[in-house]
């Protein structure tokens, strides 16, 4: 007869194992160990239903004056932003913005950076990166969360050039 720290020994060697099914007999002894094999669950296309529009009545048109100078904002928002360089994250992490929770963020809106300045850190596998500026200027935004996933190609912040 087997002793049971034997079985146990059996069913992990088992287990670690190809192996799905072993049978063992003994004189009048006898064990069987099978896998559990694995389910194969289905997902089933989500069903959404329809609510019908109603339609909505269209407010009045702005004066002309209105409209030239909400086309001008956009477009002097539009130039600054094609002026900004954006830090984009090399890889797929989590965003840190300090080296640790009770440090201040290494860099904020306003910050001063050259190209070896580091901005902050990404986190991918354990491994802590310190992501550089690359350019020389000023922080105009940053626009991730402290703890953030990123992704890989992500704007992270964006740069005013000198």
């Amino acid at each position: 007869m087997l002793k049971i720290q034997e079985i146990k020994e059996l069913i992990k060697l088992i287990d670690e194992s190809t192996i799905d099914e072993f049978k063992y007999e003994l004189d009048e002894s006898k064990i069987t160990i099978k896998k559990a094999k694995p389910e194969i669950v289905q997902a089933a296309p989500a069903v959404q239903s329809v609510q019908p529009v109603q339609p909505v009545q269209a407010a009045p048109a702005p004066k002309s004056e209105t409209k030239e100078i909400a086309a001008q904002d956009e477009s002097a928002e539009a130039k600054q932003e094609s002026n900004l360089h954006k830090i984009e994250s090399p890889m797929v992490g989590t965003f840190y913005a300090a080296s640790n929770p009770d440090s201040e963020p290494f860099v904020k809106a306003g910050s001063k950076v050259d190209e070896k300045s580091v901005v902050c850190i990404v986190e991918a596998m354990k491994l802590f990166n310190e992501i550089e500026a690359e350019i020389k200027g000023e922080i105009v935004e940053v626009l991730v969360e402290d703890g953030q996933l990123v992704e890989y190609g992500q704007p992270l912040f964006l740069v005013k050039p000198e």
